[in-house]
């Protein structure tokens, strides 16, 4: 296949550049940014689930304090209202000391609701911290995520930039390409294998095989405008000052 010499020198042209849209395009996969974000993603989920946690032990003990406290004020009643027949005194003897019975009875189980309410009343204080402390866990890990979210947004928005200002070099350059080369170059790239490569110091640009002596006769001995390729690799070959060659 035949093509001018300058026409190939562009092949490595257009793969520097592809080179530089690969780099540009991991850079982007492999930002900082990236990690980050999925690592404070994953701790404010769980901080989000700490505070629920704390948000439903928090209701529970509601209910259990609205609980309690009703049951003391029941008891509070009845043993007023007890107490008040006491101090009638126009009940039987019978009568009377059953009371005084049912009021000691309401004395004790009141001073143990409201040593249950105490305890309540402390678990209210511990949980209520928990909640005030996952609460401002979860601020600030919202703020690390809106810091690291717009520096990546900085970052993509350079990263557009660089990529749009190659791909623009690198359509320029398809405008002076010749179409069968380009046809090699595709097809290499697309099986995932370097399109072109220079041929520097006796070795292959593409995959870096060196080649024996007879072989760089046979590539020197080869005109400059015959495209020549890598055995190894398929790349096109592309010959400058650097090859190595020298003319038998």
């Amino acid at each position: 296949m035949k093509a001018d010499p300058a026409s190939q020198r562009l092949m490595l042209d257009i793969a520097d550049i592809d080179a530089e849209l690969h780099r540009i395009a991991h850079r982007r996969a492999v930002l900082p940014e990236n990690a980050e974000l999925s690592r404070l993603a994953e701790q404010l989920q769980t901080q989000r689930d700490e505070a629920i946690r704390a948000q439903i032990a928090a209701e529970d003990l509601l209910r259990e304090s609205r609980r309690l406290d009703n049951e003391i004020n029941s008891m509070s009643m009845r043993e007023a209202k007890d107490n008040q027949q006491l101090a009638a005194g126009n009940l039987p003897a019978k009568a009377l000391t059953e009371l005084e019975h049912e009021v000691a009875g309401l004395i004790r189980r009141r001073s143990n609701l409201e040593d249950e309410m105490l305890e309540v009343m402390e678990q209210q204080e511990a949980v209520s911290a928990d909640e005030q402390r996952a609460s401002a866990m979860t601020a600030h890990t919202q703020r690390l995520i809106d810091d690291a979210t717009a520096r990546r947004e900085v970052a993509l928005a350079e990263i557009a930039e660089a990529e749009a200002a190659a791909q623009t070099k690198r359509d320029a350059m398809l405008e002076h390409a010749d179409a069968d080369l380009m046809a090699i170059y595709d097809r290499q790239t697309k099986a995932g294998r370097v399109g072109a490569g220079l041929l520097r110091a006796g070795r292959c640009g593409g995959c870096r095989m060196e080649f024996d002596r007879g072989l760089l006769g046979r590539i020197a001995a080869t005109p400059a405008d015959e495209v020549v390729r890598c055995d190894e690799c398929g790349a096109i070959l592309v010959r400058t000052n650097e090859s190595g060659l020298t003319r038998q």
